[in-house]
């Protein structure tokens, strides 16, 4: 039986996520933006929490750990290579590591560029991907940390992943990122669909997250480095997909 996914808004844009495996009962946290509402709604639903994976070390995706402890004896796994600016962990992961949940197999993958360190968590059985600030909705994070061939290099990874993978991202700014991404692809008509989607479901307070790769694929312009019609938009038909992608992260920077 596939695992149950539920999306968590947090504090005034951030997103958590419970993945709970029915069969066992166990109960996996992705991030933790803070405790208040994630506690409610394992209270709500009766499950207890086994487990949490955090992302990477940005205070608005781990500080509500502490308060989580207090009440549910979790494991918490985090990036070896990232384990000093982390909290406590009891299991250290690296690139290509492989673990189970419930039966469940989890892949981790390094996308570092908006930190150095930053982790994803890939769960086929869930048909799911924890991106957090790495690939986001018709976005990605910022370089805070790496390059823009490292963030490139991360997002090309997650693109490999299968069409119908949910894109579980760590931020509601979807409908921020659909008005930058008309500005340099304004004939793509699944784009201009998907953004008047996102203003009603927004109007609804109905989150956008999470999207699809085969949807991100189609409108995130960051994945869409190598389509002629952005390279032409921006006046870089020759230029190689790491040089077009920057530019793309630098006006949207600007934006």
């Amino acid at each position: 039986m596939a695992p149950e996914l539920v999306t968590i808004p947090c504090l005034s844009d951030n997103y958590a996520f419970l993945l709970h495996d029915p069969e066992s009962g166990a109960t996996a946290l992705i991030d933790i933006p803070e405790a208040a509402p994630v506690l409610a709604e394992l209270e709500r639903r009766g499950w207890s929490l086994s487990d949490v994976w955090i992302t990477h070390h940005h205070s608005d995706h781990v500080q509500g750990l502490p308060d989580i402890l207090d009440v549910h004896d979790a494991n918490v796994t985090g990036a070896a290579a990232d384990k000093r600016r982390l909290p406590d962990l009891d299991v250290a992961v690296s690139d290509g590591d492989s673990f189970e949940f419930a039966g469940h197999t989890v892949h981790v993958l390094d996308v570092s560029g908006h930190t150095v360190g930053h982790i994803a968590y890939h769960v086929p059985d869930a048909k799911a991907v924890f991106t957090a600030d790495s690939l986001m909705a018709l976005g990605c994070g910022r370089l805070f940390e790496g390059s823009a061939a490292q963030m490139w290099g991360s997002l090309s990874r997650l693109m490999k992943l299968p069409a119908d993978t949910l894109v579980c991202s760590g931020h509601e700014y979807t409908a921020a990122n659909a008005k930058f991404a008309l500005t340099i692809d304004p004939d793509n008509k699944d784009l201009i669909s998907r953004s008047e989607r996102i203003t009603e479901a927004r109007a609804k307070g109905i989150p956008t997250v999470p999207s699809t790769l085969a949807l991100e694929l189609d409108t995130n312009p960051f994945l869409r480095a190598a389509d002629p019609d952005i390279r032409a938009a921006l006046g870089m038909s020759g230029a190689d997909d790491v040089d077009v992608f920057a530019e793309i992260r630098a006006r949207k920077d600007a934006f």
